[in-house]
């Protein structure tokens, strides 16, 4: 199997919402982006599937190995045989890769955010960077798109967050800032369990969680209106894909925002059909 053929199938796999969006680029573009993208998911999967930390830690050691071996001419993993043939043309920088791995390298060091300030440090790492370096391989022209990207990223990385919510507790994590929990009155265990401990008012535990999850989605939601009016016009174009994921992710924003409680007991998404609907709409009519 060539590295071209391992990062499409990688990303092919994954069933994300920014595959579709890569279908409507160039053939040049969409080869770089979809191996930055397979990269993420290497790195990622670290995390996710690995259940030994200090396996963990190793293997992302030697990915930031990698990344150092890569930018001196010698990659040795088909994702970054892959991907740095792209580098130079895409101006995408070791510093971009090693972001990403010392994002991923938060989920192994702590499992709680404090308050909102501090998981905005993850968020830039695991998703503003990589909406910096998707925007630049999507065509940037005007520097102020950088804003714009990291704006996106962290929209993207708070719908996941959302998402994820009962996913995530299982596993240990908690992404919502213990701050905002605090103001809910909802407590971790309550999370990790999926809902109100037995013996306890289930009602009011419904309750609690719904106006939590009202807070953080109306926050995501103004987060994609703030990075939207951040992109330059010069710009919009060939910012395209990112606007196709942002009607994705904000229209499964608003699904989660409808029946909240779904995401404690189940992975809310759109069908195959209706993301490629959403992407199609935005390539063909050029808005959200």
């Amino acid at each position: 199997m060539s590295p071209q053929d391992y990062v499409q199938q990688k990303a092919a796999a994954s069933g994300s919402s920014f595959y579709y969006a890569f279908l409507f680029l160039p053939a040049d573009r969409r080869a770089a982006i979809t191996a930055f993208y397979a990269f993420c998911r290497e790195v990622d999967d670290v995390v996710d599937e690995v259940t030994d930390p200090g396996v963990a830690q190793t293997k992302l050691a030697w990915w930031r190995q990698e990344v150092a071996q890569s930018f001196g001419g010698r990659p040795g993993h088909p994702v970054t045989q892959a991907l740095m043939p792209h580098a130079p043309v895409y101006g995408i920088e070791a510093r971009h890769l090693l972001a990403v791995i010392d994002g991923c390298q938060m989920d192994l060091d702590q499992s709680r955010y404090l308050d909102f300030a501090n998981l905005q440090q993850y968020c830039h790492r695991v998703a503003g960077i990589v909406g910096e370096v998707a925007a630049r391989i999507f065509g940037q022209t005007d520097p102020a798109t950088t804003l714009y990207a990291h704006r996106l990223g962290l929209a993207f990385q708070l719908t996941n967050i959302v998402r994820d919510v009962g996913e995530d507790a299982v596993r240990g994590r908690i992404y919502l800032p213990v701050n905002e929990l605090q103001r809910f009155d909802i407590k971790a265990h309550e999370l990790i369990k999926r809902g109100a401990a037995p013996g306890t008012d289930a009602a009011d535990f419904q309750r609690r969680f719904t106006a939590l999850m009202a807070f953080q989605c109306q926050r995501a939601l103004d987060t994609y209106d703030e990075a939207l009016s951040l992109l330059p016009a010069a710009d919009r174009r060939t910012q395209k894909p990112g606007l196709m994921m942002a009607s994705i992710y904000r229209t499964l924003l608003r699904e989660i925002t409808a029946e909240p409680m779904l995401v404690l007991t189940q992975r809310v998404s759109l069908t195959p059909l209706r993301k490629f609907w959403l992407a199609w709409k935005v390539q063909a009519l050029g808005r959200l």
